[in-house]
């Protein structure tokens, strides 16, 4: 048992000794070709070489774009690798002399790209793996449609099947991933400059690849998986106990239209103003059940959840008598940070009955983090 404990503790500081020797990881990611990508490694490699850090270029392609091209003045490269396969001469990154030149960082482009039959590697981002393994930071870059959880969607948007594609790991590997971000009209404008492919290909891809829609569907998918990177990222490099915990609402109504109203759109301001998802709750009692509620207030009811999704909350309506207990049990289900409440308006009568619910969630609340708000 001892000996099985040392063997687990020396496999566990080899895992640290390695990772700390492992290169780092920069990810340019874009929605389509032509968004800039390739531009701003380049640019990159500049302000690197400026700092006086050692950046070569393993593997770039510029696609004879002029602004592109004339970025790699003053750039180290790296040869490529002649190799005759099929009786052509065809050439692919060399990965061996990287790693003997050992520079700290090297610019390697088209990260989903298929290396020629007979190469070490099947793919470029195994190629990327093994330079990252010898200690090697790499820039890299490449388009979302070619991430292979996605490959369905694409397929589906674009109507072009993807045939190089990178496991989704690779990008979860990355210390940072940058989204180049253009509108569809810059897109489009760039293509009809001819920014993108030479003017002889202009027209086919503007009827099909380069439709406004596909375009922002493509630019969603990319700003999704970059959030989604960052949210890992958080999640994995934070220690939970000092985490910052991501803003949940939840907006408690009833019954009383007017208050319901005012808790659900101070609600959704709170949470558009953090950009935080939302929940309406409403607890239904005995009181309040199908065949004794006014129909009056259930027509109210019906509306303000109905409004409450239009501003995008998630609504849950819940049967219970116990108030206090199934607000927090959402609350902890959810996650929720904070507890909305309307400004109670309440008789004589009503305040003995109902003070106490207050009471406790008040109790309830003050034992947990969760904020308790009360709208006016």
């Amino acid at each position: 048992m001892e000996e099985d404990n040392k063997t687990d503790s020396v496999r566990k500081f080899l895992d640290l000794v390695k990772k700390s020797r492992r290169g780092k990881f920069k990810v340019y990611i874009g929605m389509s070709a032509g968004v800039g990508k390739t531009y701003r490694m380049l640019q990159e490699a500049h302000a690197l070489l400026k700092n006086g850090i050692n950046i070569q270029i393993g593997y770039i392609e510029t696609h004879n774009r002029v602004e592109t091209h004339a970025l790699l003045e003053g750039v180290p490269v790296i040869p490529r690798r002649k190799i005759f396969y099929k009786g052509k001469e065809l050439e692919e990154m060399d990965v061996h002399a990287i790693i003997n030149i050992h520079p700290e960082v090297v610019i390697v482009d088209e990260l989903a790209h298929t290396n020629v039959e007979g190469s070490k590697n099947g793919k470029r981002w195994q190629d990327v793996s093994d330079i990252l393994e010898a200690g090697i930071s790499v820039i890299s870059a490449v388009n979302i449609q070619h991430l292979e959880s996605m490959n369905q969607d694409i397929e589906t948007i674009t109507g072009i099947p993807i045939t190089e594609r990178i496991p989704d790991k690779i990008l979860e590997t990355a210390d940072e991933i940058v989204n180049i971000d253009l509108t569809a009209d810059e897109l489009i404008d760039r293509l009809k400059a001819g920014k993108i492919y030479d003017k002889t290909k202009i027209e086919r891809a503007l009827s099909n690849f380069f439709q406004p829609e596909r375009i922002l569907q493509l630019r969603e998918l990319a700003l999704k998986e970059v959030a989604h990177h960052l949210e890992r990222k958080i999640s994995i490099e934070i220690p939970k106990q000092i985490k910052l915990r991501p803003e949940r609402f939840l907006a408690c109504i009833s019954t009383n239209n007017a208050t319901a109203k005012t808790v659900i759109r101070k609600t959704a301001r709170l949470a558009s103003y953090y950009r935080s998802p939302w929940i309406v709750l409403y607890v239904q009692n005995n009181h309040e059940s199908g065949d004794r509620i006014k129909l009056d207030l259930q027509r109210h009811l019906i509306n303000n959840f109905k409004m409450a999704t239009e501003l995008g909350a998630e609504v849950i309506k819940v049967k219970s008598d116990q108030i206090t207990q199934t607000i927090l049990k959402i609350a902890e289900e959810k996650e929720i940070t904070t507890i909305c409440i309307g400004k109670p308006h309440l008789n004589l009568f009503q305040v003995i009955m109902r003070t106490a619910i207050f009471n406790q969630l008040l109790k309830s609340i003050s034992a947990t983090e969760t904020d308790l708000v009360i709208l006016s």
